[in-house]
């Protein structure tokens, strides 16, 4: 597969620093500049947009996965975006605005009680996790494969067999964590039938729990806020602004991920045209 270069600003320990590195798509490139920027110390994407002609290396770094250090625009933004999705990089100079702060709110929708939640890096994964792990049960796991991934151009609604256990569901999230909740063009959702809940991490990486049981509501907003997730008026997310998906350089491409979703025993149960 072709490669191209992309324009990544990465946060860390010893601040802000801004790359060009080559990929077949960007979270390949963002692999390639992680592994090289990492060598001193944690460091994690923050915003990504394509490489401009003048910025790409040419004659021998071409293909060397060499990593390019440019002057880091202003106004970056310092959210840590979770794994599968990050801001837009604009042009050289113009900076980008990421005015989002973690923290939870609610509202209604028809019947249903309704949370939803932005939590930084890890903790977005790691909260899908221990809600699941903490719900009565879960009865059937939802994955939808957004047609943006890979190109596809539908986007593939899967199921599990009824479960009817947390634990079951726990192995397979746990079997397919880098293929779906750290990939950016999936959205995963754990189901309870009764009383009737979901709990979904978004391709955006942010937490959306719905229900009509208001006792199960009030502990799910608890272990929420019990994790240090404020409640606030309003929130900003990741899809209120410009920003880019992308999924691990680990990851499987589309074809082989519905494959082994097929293989775990999910059915697809739909396809929705682009658009």
């Amino acid at each position: 597969m072709k490669e191209s270069w992309y324009r990544i600003a990465f946060g860390g320990g010893d601040g802000e620093r801004l790359v060009v590195a080559p990929g077949a798509h960007l979270g390949a490139a963002i692999g390639v500049a992680a592994s090289r920027l990492g060598r001193s110390g944690a460091v994690w994407p923050i915003a990504a947009g394509p490489a401009t002609p003048g910025e790409v290396p040419l004659g021998e770094s071409v293909g060397k996965g060499v990593v390019v250090a440019l002057e880091v625009p202003a106004r970056i933004g310092g959210f840590r975006f979770p794994a599968g999705v990050v801001a837009e990089l604009g042009a050289p100079g113009a900076g980008v605005r990421a005015p989002i702060v973690p923290g939870l709110t609610e509202r209604t929708a028809e019947d249903a009680l309704v949370l939803e939640v932005v939590a930084e890096g890890d903790d977005a994964r790691e909260r899908f996790l221990e809600i699941v792990e903490r719900l009565p049960v879960v009865d059937n796991v939802e994955v939808q494969v957004a047609d943006h991934h890979d190109g596809g151009g539908s986007t593939d609604v899967w199921l599990t067999p009824r479960l009817r256990d947390t634990r079951r569901a726990l192995r397979f999230l746990d079997d397919f964590d880098i293929d779906l909740l750290q990939n950016g063009h999936v959205d995963v959702a754990a189901y309870v039938r009764a009383p009737r809940s979901t709990w979904r991490l978004t391709q955006h990486k942010t937490l959306v729990w719905m229900t009509v049981d208001a006792t199960l509501h009030g502990r799910v907003r608890g272990w929420l806020e019990g994790a240090g997730l404020a409640r606030r008026d309003s929130l900003t997310t990741v899809a209120a602004a410009p920003h880019h998906h992308y999924r691990p350089a680990s990851s499987s491409p589309r074809a082989r991920l519905e494959t082994r979703l097929g293989k775990a025993g999910l059915r697809m149960v739909d396809r929705l045209a682009a658009g």
